[in-house]
């Protein structure tokens, strides 16, 4: 009997070290400058169950990401936070986040936008604050190509904004 027991608890005690396994909160967003088009793009990567979450909590519970049954409303409830949320200045000037829509690729949502008329880029800042304010543990991952240099970095709620200097 006490060999069962002791089975038994070898086999229970690895479930029970990952009943308490912690979830990472991650957003990659890449940003690049197209010189020919005067633009900046960018494309935001979210995870669907936690920008369905915030959407829930903020604007509509019945929204359900990623399916047939998708309110149209959901567009305009993510530009808008997306807007709210990521705050970019482009040489010292606030600009015009344009959301041109989202695919769902597996468990991933990715929001496509734009920043239109940029001639040039000496200076870019970014403060991107997506999804902060319901996971203290978020982390944004931002990958730029501006002016063929390439940059990343890591935004956190207690550092949530980046400035990048270009010699041009």
């Amino acid at each position: 009997m006490t060999v069962n027991k002791l089975i038994l608890t070898l086999l229970i005690i690895p479930f029970l070290a990952f009943t308490n396994i912690h979830k990472y909160y991650v957003s990659v967003t890449q940003i690049e400058y197209v010189e020919e088009k005067q633009t900046v793009q960018i494309i935001s990567r979210i995870f669907i169950d936690d920008i369905e979450r915030l959407l829930r909590e903020r604007y509509d519970e019945s929204i359900t990401l990623a399916g047939k049954n998708e309110p149209e409303k959901t567009d305009a409830y993510i530009a808008r936070y997306l807007s709210d949320k990521m705050k970019i200045k482009i040489n010292g000037q606030p600009t015009t986040l344009k959301f041109l829509g989202k695919v769902y690729d597996a468990d991933v949502m990715k929001c496509y936008l734009e920043i239109e008329n940029i001639k040039t880029v000496k200076t870019f800042e970014i403060s991107n604050k997506v999804l902060f304010d319901i996971f203290e543990d978020q982390q944004n991952v931002i990958k730029t190509k501006i002016n063929s240099k390439q940059k990343s970095f890591i935004l956190f709620p207690q550092k949530d904004e980046y400035l990048l200097k270009f010699d041009n």
